[in-house]
């Protein structure tokens, strides 16, 4: 899988640096939801004003595309079928001395949706779901002002991601 963005402090507007460079490793994997409307799964993350792609960390006894599945069923209620890769990002969170993987792929929606089984602590931070055209998800991302850390980190990184789908499916037309 392509690497696409390293983001780093200095990237979100912080000035922090990690002088021992001793980070824990965080491995997530992130999907692009096409349904058969052509909208894709966003999450408003409504407690921090930040919109951010369905997924989450990659658990010790599972492999990315099992960890992507559950995930997506868990936020979006839905199962998928992988169309293919969008890419990779690394983020270094100096601040939590965190260097999270991201892994991205495209995808499209199957069979029935229920409804989303967030966890405790998604529904404390107001996740909804919403469905959004592709290019209208990008102009939400780019209007959103994250009031906290992990938020400036997530716009930044999923706007790349939308922004890479985009170059990808105009390649494949």
């Amino acid at each position: 899988m392509e690497l696409i963005k390293e983001i780093y402090e200095k990237d979100i507007g912080y000035d922090g640096k990690n002088s021992e460079n001793i980070y824990k490793l965080r491995k997530a994997s992130r999907a692009i939801i096409l349904n058969d409307l052509g909208e894709i799964a966003l999450l408003y993350v409504s407690k921090n004003k930040y919109h951010k792609l369905p997924g989450g960390g990659i658990e010790a006894d599972e492999s990315i595309d099992i960890a992507l599945n559950r995930e997506v069923m868990e936020e979006v209620g839905t199962d998928i079928r992988v169309l293919g890769e969008v890419g990779v990002i690394i983020e270094y969170r100096d601040k939590f001395q965190q260097l999270q993987i991201s892994y991205c792929y495209y995808t499209k929606a199957v069979g029935e949706t229920s409804k989303p089984a967030f966890t405790d602590e998604e529904i404390d931070n107001g996740f909804l779901l919403k469905w959004v055209p592709l290019d209208k998800a990008i102009d939400i991302l780019k209007n959103d002002m994250p009031d906290n850390y992990v938020g400036k980190f997530i716009r930044n990184r999923d706007l790349v991601f939308l922004n890479k789908t985009i170059e990808i499916l105009n390649n494949i037309s």
